[in-house]
């Protein structure tokens, strides 16, 4: 089974990225904002727990998250693998992340990160702005502070993959067919 968690920041390019690594390989897509606001939308138990937490401004805690994403992967008869795409964001999730697969008799295969220097990130959240309309990417201000909570809070789980020797990073920068070649290239190292 072929377990892949992308990682970058803002803008790097995870979206575009896991499209075409979902297609290749035939992974299940789990995103774990796609999976909250379907729990959320659909009122299930984990999503109102989940919606108390936001509607206060708070983190959902790593136990719901984890609940939610147990739940979705264990729907999934006979799955090819999995595409994590915004998480783990924490330690603590990538353990219990390490702990889920484990409990099916597989784990993460590989970690990719899409790096992209910081001022290549800002242009094309500001592009990303213009031509999806999302509100987030068009303010200066909101696009700063995610790429700081990215580095202070989501980052240091790369750690927790290299430890494993799981981490792999990718040059970010290049066209959309040089950048899909690199990950394939690091998949199949593998």
């Amino acid at each position: 089974m072929l377990n892949i968690i992308l990682f970058g920041p803002p803008g790097a390019g995870k979206g575009t990225q896991s499209e075409r690594l979902i297609e290749k390989y035939g992974l299940v897509h789990l995103s774990t904002g796609d999976i909250f606001r379907a729990n959320i939308k659909g009122e299930t138990e984990l999503g109102k727990l989940a919606k108390s937490y936001m509607d206060k401004g708070q983190l959902v805690p790593d136990e719901v998250t984890i609940n939610m994403l147990r739940s979705e992967v264990e729907k999934q008869a006979d799955p090819k693998g999995f595409i994590f795409d915004g998480f783990p964001r924490t330690n603590a999730q990538a353990k219990a992340l390490d702990e889920l697969l484990n409990d099916m008799g597989t784990e993460i295969s590989i970690m990719l990160a899409l790096e992209v220097e910081e001022n290549e990130l800002k242009e094309r959240l500001k592009k990303r702005a213009e031509v999806s309309g999302r509100v987030d990417d068009a303010d200066p201000a909101i696009i700063e502070n995610r790429i700081k909570v990215y580095d202070a809070e989501t980052a240091p789980v790369k750690d927790f993959y290299q430890g494993q020797g799981k981490y792999v990073g990718i040059d970010g920068i290049g066209s959309i067919d040089e950048i899909t070649s690199r990950l394939n290239e690091a998949i199949m190292a593998i």
